[in-house]
């Protein structure tokens, strides 16, 4: 729901009463539920919410449409109107969708023990100290950042079909002695749980309405993505066209990402910056721009895999591929530096606060980063960096590279 819809003036208090409901029905609900179950005109909800609570309805039942939209309920605006969620709205549910659109003095909000509530409530898990994710309709590979060994972790799922992918995604990245719990339909007549692993999972007719629990266990060689910027460069698949590990790390800390923010790395390559970027915090975004067709696929593969499938990858040249795209709150320029009117252009469209890093491998390109920093301040690095390598039958020293560094942030 967009921004837009947000009104500006709301009416005189609540309209919209959002009640949460489990499995065991209306004997879980209380007084105050049921009444404005009862008086509303118009009760919204899922088909099995509706028929969970039919015999309190005395107005018109609305199954939600498919695909999800709320527009029909909004346009019901100051009529008494009650929607019906799974245990706690505001815990991935509806009512967090209808709160970006509605004062909150318009809502009434009654939530039921959620399915995480109750998922500790049977493991006897503290739920301060596991990790609730949703992946109901979204990506599992977002669970990659999340496989930790130690970890618990409380996954919604989609459908019946889930916990299998799930246990064989996480085999096939190492994570195979994982604990999984299944837990079928919780709080209702239907609830079962079930405990297997991950690397053996075999179980069956698994209720739609389910959770996993995962505990985190790992095998030896399991590729565990560290905390810290700076992924092993073979863990990305590259053309040779990639911001290797210790400079990738350098530029990370220098783009300082914030809470929300919005990344353009331009001249992609690998996406190594971008997916980098994503994996620090669930609320960052990255659009990686690349020239390359065979590239732009490779990024999005990469991405996939490592557990960022939510770039955004845009495929041209800038200048003209930022046409069109949101302004940024950090660019890094990996690629096409040597471009003043490119890095112009990404100057002007930062904004203000943001950040900017741009890398030089050529003396051209070193140049321009130089003439930049004259102009706007900033800081100029000079990277270099020497790895330890075969030298006949001894050891020596061979260098990278070195990598020129300007940092600035936008005034």
């Amino acid at each position: 729901m967009s921004a837009e819809l947000k009104p500006v003036s709301a009416p005189a208090g609540p309209w919209l009463s959002i009640v949460g409901i489990g499995e065991d029905g209306v004997a879980g609900l209380g007084d105050a539920a049921r009444k404005l179950i009862s008086d509303a005109a118009i009760v919204f909800g899922g088909r099995r919410h509706l028929e969970l609570a039919a015999n309190l309805i005395t107005g018109e039942s609305c199954p939600w449409p498919s695909p999800f939209d709320v527009d029909a309920l909004l346009a019901l605006r100051g009529r008494p109107v009650c929607v019906l969620a799974s245990g706690d709205p505001m815990f991935f549910g509806v009512g967090a969708t209808l709160s970006r659109s509605l004062e909150a003095s318009e809502l009434r909000i009654l939530p039921a023990p959620s399915a995480f509530s109750l998922a500790v409530a049977r493991l006897g898990w503290s739920m301060q100290d596991a990790q609730c994710l949703s992946l109901h309709g979204r990506p599992l590979t977002l669970l990659r950042p999340h496989l930790q060994p130690g970890r618990r972790l409380l996954v919604l799922t989609s459908d019946g079909d889930s916990p299998a992918a799930i246990a064989a995604l996480m085999t096939e990245l190492g994570f195979g002695p994982s604990r999984l719990t299944v837990l079928e339909a919780l709080g209702g007549p239907r609830e079962d749980v079930r405990e297997t692993k991950a690397a053996s999972f075999a179980l069956a007719s698994i209720d739609p309405l389910n959770m996993l629990a995962i505990e985190v266990a790992a095998d030896p060689d399991a590729r565990v993505l560290p905390l810290a910027p700076g992924l092993p460069d073979d863990w990305f698949e590259h053309d040779g066209q990639i911001t290797k590990k210790v400079v990738r790390a350098a530029a990370i800390a220098a783009l300082a990402p914030r809470h929300g923010e919005l990344l353009w790395d331009i001249g992609a390559g690998s996406g190594s910056v971008s997916i980098e970027w994503m994996l620090r915090d669930p609320s960052l975004r990255a659009i990686a721009i690349e020239a390359n067709a065979e590239r732009a696929v490779r990024i999005r593969r990469n991405a996939d895999t490592l557990g960022a499938p939510g770039i955004e990858i845009v495929e041209g040249s800038a200048p003209a591929a930022l046409a069109e795209l949101a302004d940024p709150d950090a660019i890094f320029v990996g690629g096409g530096g040597s471009d003043p009117g490119m890095l112009d252009t990404a100057i002007n469209r930062l904004k203000s606060g943001g950040r900017l890093v741009a890398n030089a491998v050529t003396l051209e390109t070193e140049a321009v980063l130089i003439g930049r920093r004259e102009v706007h301040g900033g800081s100029l690095t000079r990277l270099s960096v020497d790895q330890a390598a075969p030298v006949g039958s001894m050891t020596g020293w061979r260098p990278a590279m070195p990598v020129v560094q300007w940092a600035w942030g936008k005034p």
